[in-house]
């Protein structure tokens, strides 16, 4: 019988953002297809440096040990073809990860395959297939590389931290719309208004929620992940987020309504080890602090 994923917590994940694979991006940017696939031939047996998700992806396929049924998967989604995947399949077996699945697509784009493997997450250090995978629906993020900011291979993580930011990445961006073409005081009025009627899902509520399912396995100050949510809005604007999350029947374990405040520093002391943000004025300094990806909008379908 077929082997299903739906009851895994499954990430998907590009080589570029498991693995340090800046100076094969810029061969390929600046000299072409032939000379990126020279390269990682004649290299295939070196093996390559951590990238930024390496710790997060190492510390999710840990949570495997700790119980008797497998509760999450790793797969390797990269547009490489099967011919330069080698150096990438040799890193991970160098650096003993339970990585065994992978979809190569030879330069196509990755988020046709995304359904087929029931894919929670996907990470990649690409724009275009990551707002692809937006579009249709997934939680995904443009990961931030930092080849400056070594990744240590031998350390172990207890416990994942994930850090969410709130309107556009767990909810829709409805009210992020209305502060952005109307204004703060519109803003903080539309949600006064609305504050018992439920935000609707982003693009990463159904991610939260599996996470929190999860969570429920294990005795609470023991569960392998922790969340953050780390937003913007302040009082009189929380209330329709905490009533939301009540709603959604789902588990954040840390809130942070900052109201202005600069997020970098608090997601430094939360320790997260991931933060999803679509900000760039968010994303790029806390990105020097922590593991970071942007959420980019769903593109809107014209019609007529």
């Amino acid at each position: 019988m077929p082997l299903s994923l739906k009851d895994y917590l499954v990430v998907g994940i590009s080589s570029r953002a498991l693995f340090d694979l800046e100076e094969e991006n810029r061969i390929f940017e600046e000299k072409g297809l032939q000379e990126y696939i020279d390269y990682q031939l004649e290299h295939e047996n070196d093996i390559l440096r951590p990238g930024t998700g390496f710790q997060l992806v190492k510390a999710l396929l840990r949570i495997n040990s700790l119980v008797s049924e497998r509760k999450t998967e790793i797969i390797i989604m990269s547009r490489n073809s099967a011919d330069t995947s080698l150096r990438i399949f040799n890193s991970i077996e160098y650096y003993g990860l339970d990585i065994t699945r992978a979809a190569l697509s030879g330069g196509e784009g990755i988020a046709p395959y995304l359904s087929a493997f029931n894919v929670d997450l996907f990470l990649s250090a690409n724009e275009s297939d990551v707002q692809e995978a937006i579009n249709a629906g997934f939680a995904a993020g443009i990961i931030c590389t930092h080849p400056e900011f070594p990744v240590d291979p031998q350390k172990e993580i207890d416990q994942i931290r994930i850090a969410f930011d709130g309107d556009a990445v767990l909810f829709s961006d409805e009210s992020e719309r209305i502060y952005q073409e109307h204004g703060l005081e519109a803003f903080i009025e539309h949600e006064k208004i609305n504050a018992r009627k439920p935000l609707p899902e982003g693009p990463f509520a159904k991610l939260l929620k599996t996470i929190s399912y999860l969570q429920k396995e294990f005795p609470k100050d023991k569960a392998p992940i922790r969340t953050a949510l780390v937003t913007a809005r302040n009082a009189p604007a929380h209330e329709r987020v905490i009533r939301t999350l009540r709603e959604w029947n789902v588990r954040i374990d840390e809130a942070f309504f900052l109201g202005g405040v600069e997020k970098s520093e608090v997601l430094k002391a939360f320790g997260a080890h991931i933060f999803f943000d679509d900000q760039p004025i968010h994303v790029d300094p806390a990105s020097r602090l922590v593991p970071s990806a942007r959420v980019p909008y769903k593109k809107q379908e014209i019609t007529g």
